[in-house]
C-alpha cells in the first residue's frame, strides 16, 4: 500500500469517528440528562486540552524524532489508543463532572495526532498544497459515512447507542494508525532556536489569532447544531443528512483543491472563507424552520471548512518551514482547535442559555468578521 494510501485510510477512519462525535455527541449527552451548560462545558473540555497539548506532543515529536525513527508514528499510535480508553470508559460515568474530566484527560493524551499526520501528509507530498486535497477527502468521505450510518442507527436503537458506535470507530483508528509510515530520523538542529522569532512575526500572529476565531464561531454549531434540529421537529436521520450535505460539498473542493490552489492565493482563499462563515451563521439561527435554507447554508461548510483547513495547514506549511513544520501544525491546532475551540463552546453555552439560539448564531457570525479583519490586515501568502 502507497504512502498516500495509508495517510488516506487514516483519515478516513479519524474523520469517520469525528462525525459521529460532532454530529451527535451532544444528543447522547442530553439523553444522559445533561443540561444545555453541563453539555457546552464537556465538549469544550477535550478543546480546553488542546490549548497546551498538541505543542506539548509536537515538542517530544521533533526531540524523540531527532534520535528514533518511528517516533512522530508512535505518538500518533498512543494517541490513537488513549482516544478509544476514554471512549471505553465513557458509558460507566455517572456524573457529568466525571465526563467532563474524562474528555479532559482523553483530549490531552489524544492531541499528538492530527497536527503529526498533517505534517507527514505535506512531508509525503512534498509541501504542494494542491495534492492534499485528494489525500484529505477521504476524511470527508469517512465522515459521510459514519454521520449516516450513525444516524440511522440511532433513530432505531436511541441516542445511548452513540457510544458503542465510537468505541467501534475509536478501534478501527487504532488499527489504521500501526500502518501509518514510520519515517526516518528527523534532522532538526536548533529548531528551539528559530521558533521563538517566527511566533512574534505579526504576519503569523495575526494568522494563528484568525484561525482562533473562526474555529471559536463554529462553537454554536458544533455543540448546539443536531440538539436546535431535534428540537425543531428534525429526525436524526434528516439531521444526519444535512452533516452530510456540507461534507458533500466539502469532498467536491478537495477533490478540486489542486486546481483552486493554483488559480487562487492563500489569503484570498482563507477571506473567502471567513466571509461564508459570516453568512451561514446567521441563516442557521433565523433559518431553522426552513429545510431550503438550512441545505444552502450546509453547502458553505465547503468553504468555512474545507476550503479554511486546507489553506489554513498549507500557510502554517509556508510560516514554519523544514524544521517547525510538526511545531507548526501543532502551535495551528493549539491556537485554532484548543483555544479557539474551547472558548466557542463555552461562550455558545452562555449566549444559548441567556441570549437564545438566534442570537448564538449571530454571535458566531462576529467572530468570523473579525478573522476576516484580521487575515485582510497582515495575511500576505
Amino acid at each position: 500500500m502507497t504512502v498516500a494510501a495509508r495517510l488516506a485510510a487514516y483519515y478516513f477512519a479519524f474523520f469517520a469517528h469525528a462525525g459521529a462525535y460532532v454530529s451527535y455527541f451532544a444528543l447522547y449527552l442530553a439523553g444522559r440528562g445533561l443540561s444545555a451548560g453541563e453539555i457546552a462545558f464537556a465538549v469544550a473540555m477535550p478543546q480546553a486540552a488542546r490549548v497546551v497539548a498538541p505543542a506539548l506532543w509536537g515538542w517530544l515529536a521533533d526531540a524523540w524524532g531527532a534520535r528514533y525513527a518511528g517516533a512522530r508514528k508512535a505518538i500518533v499510535v498512543f494517541s490513537a489508543f488513549a482516544m478509544l480508553a476514554g471512549f471505553v470508559a465513557l458509558p460507566f460515568l455517572g456524573s457529568a463532572q466525571t465526563i467532563a474530566l474524562t474528555l479532559l484527560i482523553q483530549g490531552f493524551l489524544s492531541a499528538g495526532a492530527s497536527p503529526l499526520v498533517e505534517a507527514m501528509t505535506f512531508a509525503a507530498i512534498d509541501g504542494r498544497a494542491g495534492k492534499y486535497g485528494p489525500i484529505r477527502l477521504w476524511g470527508s468521505i469517512g465522515f459521510i459515512v459514519a454521520v449516516l450510518g450513525a444516524g440511522a442507527c440511532l433513530d432505531r436503537a436511541g441516542a445511548g447507542a452513540l457510544a458503542g458506535i465510537l468505541i467501534e470507530l475509536a478501534a478501527a483508528t487504532c488499527a489504521v494508525s500501526l500502518a501509518l509510515p514510520g519515517g526516518a530520523v528527523v534532522n532538526v538542529p536548533h529548531a528551539g532556536e528559530r521558533l521563538a522569532p517566527v511566533l512574534r512575526r505579526t504576519e503569523v500572529l495575526a494568522f494563528l489569532s484568525a484561525c482562533f476565531c473562526m474555529t471559536a464561531g463554529h462553537g454554536t454549531l458544533y455543540v448546539f447544531y443536531s440538539i436546535y434540529l431535534e428540537e425543531a421537529g428534525y429526525s436524526t436521520t434528516l439531521i444526519g443528512a444535512l452533516w452530510t450535505t456540507g461534507v458533500l460539498a466539502e469532498i467536491l473542493l478537495f477533490a478540486r483543491l489542486p486546481q483552486v490552489m493554483r488559480r487562487l492565493s492563500l489569503r484570498a482563499l482563507l477571506l473567502a472563507s471567513f466571509a461564508c462563515a459570516a453568512l451561514r451563521f446567521p441563516a442557521i439561527g433565523w433559518g431553522v424552520d426552513l429545510l431550503a435554507v438550512l441545505a444552502l447554508a450546509q453547502l458553505l461548510h465547503a468553504a468555512t471548512f474545507g476550503v479554511f483547513h486546507a489553506a489554513s495547514v498549507a500557510t502554517v506549511h509556508r510560516l514554519f518551514p523544514g524544521a517547525l513544520a510538526a511545531r507548526g501544525q501543532a502551535f495551528y491546532s493549539c491556537i485554532a482547535f484548543g483555544l479557539g475551540g474551547a472558548v466557542g463552546s463555552l461562550a455558545a453555552g452562555w449566549t444559548w442559555t441567556a441570549l437564545g439560539a438566534s442570537a448564538s448564531f449571530a454571535v458566531s457570525a462576529l467572530f468570523a468578521l473579525a478573522g476576516a479583519i484580521l487575515v485582510a490586515w497582515k495575511l500576505r501568502v
